[in-house]
């Protein structure tokens, strides 16, 4: 059997616990996340409190988390033609788009959700229920999860922590389990404990250049005598300029003494550098571009309008985690009969939504080719329909098939079809 490689301080905690009977095993998650997390080749204990210290680790998760939050998730009916609508009704939509439970609201969950994937690797929600009918979502905290593992029967076993310190094993018909990137299937890997290399060593650089400025202030230096001191003179000295230093004022030196300041410029020890280049990595685990995250010292490639940035953000980072939402909902909340009628899908229009003159232009050409109508468009933009012809399909008439001209039906229409795309005048009495 594959035995777990401690640290020093798991092997003390471990002697303690097993010196006063308390048994550790390796599904003690909360054991195991306290003590192994973050071994790195910079020995900095990488956890994820200490990684969401970081800025850029900070600024990454926020924008994926609070985007995803934001974004509004449907409810959706498949009708018989092949079309669906929205459907409003379903107890789901209130828990997934309003209020998943009695404590958060559907922002703030969905905001815990997305951390819990980005830093633990893995979310996890226990389903309530009243009899068949699903009543509340509840978040649970990651960190009191232990990985789940299939048992003997092969089901998945989920065994978690209460915050009175109770260990219980949840159903995995009550577990709404979403794992993030995953190399067999179920469990998720953790970018903080993968990544601990990177968050180390931004979190070394970060501790060196907090140190180098620190006495930014100060004039280092060395003081020379063209003499030789006895110890308690050059003591005295020693005192004399480390007051000077620490209080302010002029330094008091007597004969021939000199004092030359050292400088030490960060630049030389890449700190600068460094510290941009730890940004660009933690981005570059997270997928973020780094002009989203504020870090705009290089030009992005993602294309120079909004819309274009916007796109690619959507595309190669929301996408795989909206799609990753929807499956999980699909094969946890859903019944097997309701995996045929309803589906659960992100609004993700709003995201590609420019300014006003992009707008404009877009309904005009789909209003203009009948695949919106006017109604339609007011939806889009929070406005009331108007019913009536605003509700109808219209395209532009003004080109025609050509093997329609000249045709007996319409030939008066046809005609000033033809004569408006030559770009002619008809003229009377033809």
């Amino acid at each position: 059997m594959t035995q777990t490689k401690q640290s020093p301080l798991a092997r003390i905690k471990s002697g303690v616990l097993q010196w006063l009977g308390v048994p550790i095993s390796l599904t003690n998650g909360a054991f195991w996340n306290a003590w192994l997390e973050g071994s790195n080749w910079s020995g900095k204990r990488v956890t994820v409190d200490a990684a969401l210290q970081l800025s850029a680790a900070m600024a990454c998760v926020r924008l994926i988390a609070e985007t995803m939050a934001a974004l509004p998730i449907g409810f959706f009916q498949k009708l018989p033609d092949g079309t669906s609508k929205p459907d409003s009704s379903h107890p789901l939509y209130e828990l997934l788009h309003n209020q998943p439970n009695a404590d958060m609201t559907a922002v703030a969950f969905w905001e815990a959700v997305l951390a819990s994937m980005l830093l633990w690797g893995a979310a996890y929600v226990e389903i309530r229920r009243i009899g068949t009918r699903i009543v509340a979502l509840d978040f649970l905290l990651p960190g009191k999860m232990a990985p789940p593992k299939r048992g003997r029967d092969g089901v998945l076993e989920f065994w978690y922590t209460d915050p009175d310190g109770k260990r219980r094993q949840i159903p995995e018909a009550d577990m709404f389990y979403i794992p993030a990137f995953t190399v067999d299937g179920i469990t998720g890997l953790s970018p903080i404990a993968y990544g601990a290399n990177i968050f180390g060593a931004a979190m070394a650089t970060d501790q060196a250049s907090a140190e180098t400025f620190k006495d930014a202030m100060r004039s280092p230096g060395l003081v020379m005598m063209d003499a030789v001191l006895k110890p308690d003179q050059r003591e005295d000295i020693r005192k004399h300029v480390d007051k000077v230093s620490k209080t302010g004022g002029v330094m008091v030196l007597e004969k021939g003494t000199n004092f030359q300041k050292l400088t030490f410029n960060p630049a030389d020890a890449e700190l600068l550098a460094s510290r941009y280049f730890n940004i660009e990595e933690i981005c570059r685990w997270f997928r973020v571009p780094p002009f989203m995250v504020g870090h705009s010292e290089k030009v992005t490639s993602w294309g120079t309008g909004m819309e274009q940035q916007m796109i690619g953000f959507l595309t190669f980072v929301l996408c795989p985690w909206c799609i990753r939402i929807e499956q999980s909902i699909r094969k946890n909340l859903l019944t097997p009969v309701e995996r045929q009628r309803f589906f659960a899908k992100y609004a993700i229009d709003g995201l590609l939504r420019a300014d006003s003159a992009t707008r404009a232009s877009f309904y005009s050409i789909m209003t203009q080719n009948g695949i919106y109508t006017r109604d339609d468009c007011r939806v889009l933009e929070n406005r009331p329909p108007m019913g009536g012809n605003a509700a109808v399909l219209t395209v532009q008439s003004n080109l025609m098939p050509i093997d329609l001209l000249g045709t007996s039906n319409d030939s008066a229409a046809a005609r000033d079809a033809l004569n408006n795309w030559l770009d002619q005048t008809p003229k009377e009495n033809a």
